[in-house]
C-alpha cells in the first residue's frame, strides 16, 4: 500500500510540463570537432491554458563535449510568449507555476519558464531563468500575455 502512494504521488509531483519543438537555429561559434555552437529558438504551448505559445531562445554549447551531452550550455535565454488562439483554462491556475523545464547541462542545471497570474491585470506573466544545484544565474527575461477582459483568469 505504501508503494502504491509512493508512485501516485511521485506521478503528481512529475506533472507533465509543456513540451518544446525546435523552430530554428543559427550557428554563433564555428568547432573543427562537433556541433557548432548555436542560438535554439523552441515553441511550447502552455499545458493549461489553450491559445498561448512561448518561444523560447536559448544558447547550446558545441564542440565535442556539447556534441556529447557533457558541456554546460550558458544560461542565456529568452522568452516571448503571445496569444495565438482564443484563450481559455481547463482548470483553475496557480498564481505561480512552473510550465517549462529544460536541461541545460549533463547534472543538476536547467533553463525554466514559470507561469505568473497578474489578477489586477487579467495578465498571464512568463519568466525564464537558468537554476543550478549551488549556483544558479540571476539572467532572466519576462514577458507577458494580457487576458482579454471578457475572460477572467480562474486562480486557485
Amino acid at each position: 500500500m505504501k508503494i502504491i502512494s509512493l508512485l501516485a504521488l511521485g506521478a503528481v509531483l512529475l506533472a507533465p510540463l509543456a513540451q518544446a519543438e525546435t523552430v530554428g537555429s543559427v550557428n554563433t561559434a564555428f568547432k573543427l570537432i562537433g556541433r557548432n555552437h548555436q542560438v535554439v529558438v523552441e515553441v511550447f504551448d502552455d499545458p493549461k491554458v489553450k491559445g498561448v505559445s512561448c518561444y523560447v531562445s536559448r544558447a547550446r554549447t558545441g564542440g565535442v563535449k556539447g556534441t556529447l551531452g557533457l558541456a554546460e550550455d550558458t544560461a542565456d535565454a529568452s522568452v516571448a510568449c503571445r496569444q495565438v488562439g482564443e484563450i481559455s483554462f481547463a482548470e483553475p491556475l496557480r498564481r505561480q507555476e512552473e510550465v517549462f523545464s529544460q536541461s541545460a547541462s549533463i547534472l543538476f542545471k536547467k533553463i525554466r519558464i514559470v507561469r505568473m497570474v497578474n489578477s489586477a491585470r487579467n495578465t498571464l506573466v512568463y519568466l525564464v531563468y537558468s537554476d543550478k544545484l549551488i549556483d544558479g544565474s540571476p539572467q532572466n527575461n519576462v514577458t507577458a500575455v494580457p487576458v482579454p477582459q471578457a475572460v477572467a483568469i480562474p486562480v486557485r
